[in-house]
């Protein structure tokens, strides 16, 4: 200190005050932040299940290793999940159609089972916007239940009617592979069976999902059955938990510019979701390779593999399995390879083999650096530049594969309200990303329900 010059010693001293404008706007940031996101109801709307996870002994009121479970979803303010009564796509049987809606239905009766004997007191089903809104004014969080394909339903329309009643307020036509119902987004890779469009079932099933007053869902059927189903229904559709196209060109999934703009003149809204492939898609190699591994360790597929997860997690093994409370050696790494997470359901001697194949395929073709928030904010930035901030909402497909960076399970929704904080919204548009939008659709769906039941009387 004894050659700093006067000068540069008044530097010095000045040198905190000249940092604290910088500190004091992080910190009022943070402080706006917080308080949107405590005055906004935030909504996920794609959430999967386990019914193991939904018993006496082992439930959402315990901090699990799930993404989403009641304390995540306290910790981060969430306070709306879609739960989701996911069937992978099978054969075009009857003993396929039975064992689909079997899978169902061990789903559904989960859900109700939380909402109605284990959780009552901290959790509801909402079935309307109003029950949403009725169930946060109580301080309780809140279930809605999708259904994430339409394979369940056979060829009985009358399953739609079934569905509703036990509280299905969304449905999608289809999965990884076409349905009975509706031509698949993997129709770009494996073929279509519909010209890429929906079935004559399919149709019927639309006109009874606008009926009963059941969203339409876009998320997973194939571009054309998404146009047509569009163009078909009377009242607005969503996507669920979808991407944007034109920042993952690669990726079926994602919807395009012109089933966005289409979405836009139906009224709906797409969720766009936080599924690090789906914002940044691997190389084509390594997708290739996965796929192989899927298909020679699971069945066809990734959706193989989940569809190994869910069976193992409902049959004999979810009886002896131990309850999967988060301890202090969970960590994230699982999650972010679900491929590693679906390894839990083969033998022993399979699970090695299945972790040194993923590990060759690591080092031949390395996985691309994992999306994180500012990802996803970007796919919501030009879904609002493109259609307007009243048709974009935010999902995540937790448990279902999602999860990135900033947003690996519900406990840190936070984040995503941080950044959109950053890039400029305004309360008021974020409570429509996080909900209102959502609330508002489903609300015009049910009216439109309401006349065409009037008008059929």
């Amino acid at each position: 200190m004894k050659h700093l010059t006067a000068l540069s010693l008044v530097a010095v001293l000045l040198m905190p005050s000249l940092a604290l404008p910088a500190q004091t706007d992080d910190a009022a940031l943070m402080a706006k932040a917080k308080r949107i996101h405590s005055h906004v109801i935030p909504l996920d709307t794609h959430n999967d299940i386990e019914p193991a996870n939904f018993t006496p002994e082992c439930n959402y009121t315990m901090r699990l290793t799930t993404q989403v479970n009641i304390p995540k979803m306290v910790e981060g303010g969430m306070d709306v999940s879609f739960m989701i009564v996911y069937v992978g796509q099978g054969p075009l049987t009857p003993e396929g159609y039975d064992n689909a809606y079997k899978q169902a239905s061990a789903k559904f009766d989960a859900i109700h089972l939380l909402t109605e004997k284990i959780a009552p007191d901290k959790i509801g089903l909402a079935l309307t916007p109003a029950d949403v809104l009725s169930l946060h004014k109580q301080g309780k969080k809140i279930a809605v239940i999708g259904v994430e394909n339409g394979y369940p339903i056979g060829l009985d329309v009358k399953r739609v009617q079934e569905f509703y009643d036990r509280g299905a307020r969304y449905m999608s036509l289809a999965h990884n592979g076409n349905s009975q119902l509706s031509d698949s987004n993997t129709g770009e890779k494996d073929g279509y069976s519909y010209n890429n469009g929906l079935s004559d079932e399919g149709r019927q099933v639309i006109a009874e999902m606008n009926r009963l007053g059941m969203m339409v869902d876009l998320s997973h059927p194939a571009k054309g059955a998404n146009l047509e189903a569009i163009k078909l229904s009377k009242a607005p559709v969503i996507a669920s938990h979808s991407g944007v196209r034109a920042l993952a060109p690669s990726v079926s999934r994602d919807m395009d510019d012109e089933q966005l703009l289409a979405l836009k003149k139906s009224g709906g809204v797409i969720q766009v979701v936080g599924f690090a492939a789906y914002l940044k898609p691997e190389s084509p190699e390594r997708t290739e390779a996965l796929s192989k591994l899927a298909a020679e360790f699971f069945g066809t597929g990734a959706g193989a593999g989940r569809r190994a997860a869910a069976a193992n997690a409902g049959g004999e093994a979810a009886a002896s399995r131990p309850c999967p409370v988060e301890g202090p050696t969970t960590t994230a790494r699982v999650r972010r390879n679900p491929y590693a997470a679906f390894a839990a359901t083969l033998p022993e001697e399979k699970r090695d083999a299945l972790m040194k194949r993923l590990a060759e395929i690591d080092a031949q073709y390395p996985a691309v650096p994992r999306a994180n928030v500012k990802d996803l904010v970007n796919q919501i930035d030009y879904a609002v530049k493109l259609i307007g901030i009243d048709h974009v909402g935010i999902a995540s497909d937790f448990d279902g594969g999602g999860g990135i960076d900033g947003w690996d399970s519900t406990a840190e929704s936070f984040n995503v309200t941080l950044e959109l904080v950053r890039r400029g919204y305004t309360e008021k548009q974020i409570g429509q990303l996080w909900s209102g939008n959502l609330l508002r659709v489903w609300g015009d769906v049910q009216k439109e329900a309401k006349r065409e039941q009037k008008a059929a009387k």
